[in-house]
């Protein structure tokens, strides 16, 4: 592991769980355990347990879990070695630089500390002669000399080695450039630069770092945008533009844009809550992202196909995130850039302010699909927007956007409000037929949320995670195992973590699930966290461990049924023995 486990153990030993989630969840307590609103999605009645005992968070609803440095990890999107440093600040202690970890940290502090250098020299050439083309058209779109230096934009110029050259002079090889993303490398082994007479746009992160670049070219070269590619330190599905600033506007929501352009538009025009995804659609992490700072999101993409297709797929992804999502609708402009040239500020702040509500917005994209003077279209029309409208779970809703479906095809408000009851009594059933499904087959209930963790063998698997919680429980307990080891269990990660734990117990460190957040993904630690928080009693640990035991060996003999596994039936009869002597004994 790349951080010594002592130090994590000590980390998590000063961590209070229930103080560190309160900071961000309002907790009530409930018996043993607190209980809030889960962070991670949206939802009305409290999922999200908090254990002091077990020093781990659960959603129920959403299915994350672990321990503290997940929770950190979760929370502000950051990668392991980040969260153990945030959680060393909080609680004064220091995080050792030793082993691999040492090599993995200096790798990252070089990268961005490149990258900051890059921006600078980006900014430099800017306002020289080779950068003349990039600032005069920044200054034709617009933007004062105060955006471009708070938003840091540059200028790459028109070479093949400019910036391998330059930052070659302040130490940094070319192998550097091609691991921060700002060179590549052709067929022939040529190592160049990456972004040449383009406008360039620093890509900064929450904390501050520059991680990235976006370059729009000069010419008529393609792509007319490019970015970094996803690097140690830079990946564009977990990143926006521009948040590191939108994050503390007080405006209570965030604007959503197709670009780098309208975002700066934007910025400069006193909106300072916009942000635009990074050279990607908008991903389900990026609303995650958005929801831990807004609570309202306003999309304001281009009129044209490509973004009301964007805008249609950004909606569901942001309002399970937990956002109130509007779309902006803009007549006699393509962007909110050019909206803003063209009518001025005052003009987009009203456009902001009648905003449409999502469903308003698709029920429109749905009419213009049809000719509403054709009877057969419109009823078409109203059987699809029922569909819309049946999805919404507020009855209230329901009525209201039928209402406007009705007005808008010239129809009865009861007759809309009876094809909607009946779009919605036919999702009720397929929903409540899929929940019968799933109780009639207990065994799917069993299994763990992520497809790639599924149960191979579920009665086994269940003695397994018996085994394994209650070594989380009772380390002392790792002496009472038979012999027993992960490579005979069913479940690969069960057999991993009880490995772990032994070795852990073995050798005095934690079996805390928390302090084995480094050595298990997220997934892993979600489903681990569910386990350690089912019901398990330690009053009869002894007979527990031997029955778990016993109904992981009789399973690993039937599933190597018809082969000559004799080293299993050994084992078995061994510790069969062991089980009848201590019986036995007085």
């Amino acid at each position: 592991m790349a951080i010594p486990e002592p130090f994590l153990d000590e980390l998590l030993d000063r961590t209070d769980i229930v103080d560190l989630v309160s900071e961000s969840v309002r907790l009530t307590q409930k018996g043993r355990n607190y209980w809030g609103l889960c962070p991670f999605h949206s939802e009305k009645t409290p999922s999200f347990s908090v254990s002091a005992d077990k020093r781990i968070f659960k959603c129920f609803g959403c299915g994350k879990g672990g321990g503290a440095i997940n929770f950190v990890m979760e929370l502000d999107n950051l990668s392991f070695r980040e969260a153990v440093e945030v959680l060393a600040k909080r609680v004064g202690m220091e995080v050792p630089d030793s082993g691999p970890s040492a090599g993995m940290r200096e790798r990252r502090e070089k990268l961005l500390e490149l990258n900051k250098q890059a921006a600078r020299t980006f900014h430099k050439w800017l306002y020289t002669p080779e950068g003349a083309e990039g600032l005069a058209y920044l200054q034709k779109r617009g933007l004062s000399r105060s955006t471009l230096t708070n938003f840091g934009l540059g200028f790459a110029p028109n070479s093949w080695d400019a910036l391998i050259q330059a930052l070659a002079d302040q130490g940094y090889d070319k192998r550097d450039l091609l691991d921060a993303g700002l060179a590549v490398n052709n067929k022939d082994g040529r190592i160049y630069d990456r972004f040449r007479n383009r406008v360039m746009f620093p890509i900064i992160d929450v904390r501050g770092n520059v991680i990235g670049f976006g370059g729009r070219v000069m010419d008529d070269s393609t792509p007319k945008y490019l970015n970094s590619p996803d690097t140690p330190v830079y990946n564009k599905s977990r990143n926006v533009f521009a948040l590191n600033i939108a994050k503390t506007s007080k405006a209570g929501r965030v604007i959503l844009t197709e670009g780098y352009m309208d975002t700066i538009s934007l910025h400069q025009a006193g909106f300072d809550c916009a942000v635009a995804s990074l050279g990607t659609s908008l991903t389900s992490e990026h609303a995650q992202l958005l929801a831990r700072y807004f609570q309202e999101a306003i999309i304001s993409y281009d009129g044209d196909g490509a973004g009301v297709a964007a805008a249609q797929r950004a909606i569901p992804l942001l309002e399970k995130a937990g956002l109130k999502v509007k779309v902006l609708r803009m007549q006699g402009a393509k962007d909110p850039d050019e909206f803003i040239k063209r009518f001025g500020r005052e003009a987009f702040a009203k456009l902001l302010e009648r905003s449409e509500n999502q469903v308003d917005y698709r029920l429109a994209q749905i009419q213009k699909k049809y000719d509403l003077t054709d009877d057969g279209q419109k009823v078409a029309f109203l059987q699809e927007a029922a569909q819309l409208i049946a999805s919404l779970s507020s009855a209230v809703e329901r009525e209201i956007y039928g209402g406007h479906a009705a007005q808008t095809a010239g129809i009865t408000p009861e007759a809309m409000a009876q094809e909607v009851k009946r779009a919605f009594s036919a999702r009720l059933r397929k929903e409540k037929k899929r929940q019968e499904r799933i109780d009639l087959s207990p065994a799917s209930q069993l299994q763990p949320q992520a497809r790639s963790l599924r149960y191979d063998n579920i009665r086994s698997a269940r003695a397994e995670e018996g085994l394994v919680r209650l070594l989380l429980l009772d380390p002392s307990l790792a002496g009472q195992m038979g012999g027993i080891t992960g490579e005979g269990f069913s479940s690969p990660l069960l057999g991993k973590v009880f490995d772990l734990l032994l070795r852990r117990a073995n050798e005095g460190l934690s079996t805390q699930l928390s302090a084995l957040s480094g050595h298990l993904s997220g997934e892993e630690m979600d489903h681990l966290a569910y386990v350690v928080s089912q019901p398990e009693s330690l009053a009869h640990s002894q007979q527990s461990i031997r029955d778990y035991i016993s109904v992981i060996q009789r399973e690993a003999l039937r599933r190597g049924a018809g082969q000559e596994d004799s080293l299993l039936l050994a084992a078995q009869r061994k510790y069969q023995e062991k089980k009848a002597y201590m019986e036995e004994k007085p």
